[in-house]
């Protein structure tokens, strides 16, 4: 019997030290795997903001002194819109507008702006084709989902006002004329911090209409 049991034990011993060695080398895997894809993904990034790049000076764009390469900006640029969360899900929502004023900073400010209200109308799409999904799987009427939609339009201004600490990741300059300088930038937000901003401020909007319509909107939401 006793050397049964030590059989048993010994068997135990083995097969849990063989698991360990699976999970580290499935680890260990893993870990290659996502390195490859890093080294892949900054060599296709890297490439096209050369590219990208290449254009834009050619159309006399330029950066302001101090400021890193328009290459490098670029290429953090690109980096950060292939970038995906644990689920697979896009990192960051981007954006880019550009304004024409008579200094760089007036036609810089304006742009960043734009760019933050583009970022909001971004997310507002996101919102409305999750409204239209629940619309299709009988979730929501159409009546209530209208009114949901004409919320999220109303909203966009407010959302773009609340993207607090927004990055700015490109920006660069050329001139027009001799009292007209054309800036462009290009923004980025955590997406998954954007959606929460962007739902906050529909709700409260919606809670003033109907508390119907707010229930409606966490159920296309899925909150």
């Amino acid at each position: 019997m006793k050397k049964i049991i030590i059989s048993i034990i010994t068997v135990f011993l083995a097969c849990g030290l063989t698991y360990a060695q699976t999970a580290k080398e499935t680890i260990k895997e893993r870990k290659l795997a996502y390195r490859q894809a890093r080294t892949e993904l900054k060599a296709r990034a890297s490439k096209e903001a050369k590219k990208e790049c290449k254009k834009l000076t050619k159309e006399g764009w330029e950066v302001a002194p101090g400021h890193l390469s328009l290459v490098k900006m670029i290429d953090k640029s690109y980096l950060m819109y292939y970038e995906y969360d644990e689920g697979g899900v896009p990192k960051y929502i981007m954006a880019d507008a550009s304004s024409v004023g008579a200094t760089y900073d007036a036609a810089k400010m304006q742009a960043l702006s734009i760019a933050k209200l583009n970022l909001a109308g971004l997310i507002c799409t996101d919102i409305v084709s999750l409204v239209e999904t629940s619309m299709g799987n009988m979730q929501i009427s159409n009546e209530d989902a209208a009114s949901i939609n004409q919320a999220v339009q109303v909203s966009k201004n407010l959302i773009s006002q609340k993207l607090s600490g927004v990055v700015s990741v490109v920006e660069c300059f050329r001139v027009k004329s001799k009292d007209a300088i054309e800036a462009r930038v290009t923004i980025a937000y955590n997406q998954r911090l954007a959606m929460e901003v962007a739902k906050a401020t529909i709700k409260e909007q919606l809670k003033e209409k109907s508390e119907e319509l707010h229930k409606q909107l966490e159920q296309a939401l899925a909150l």
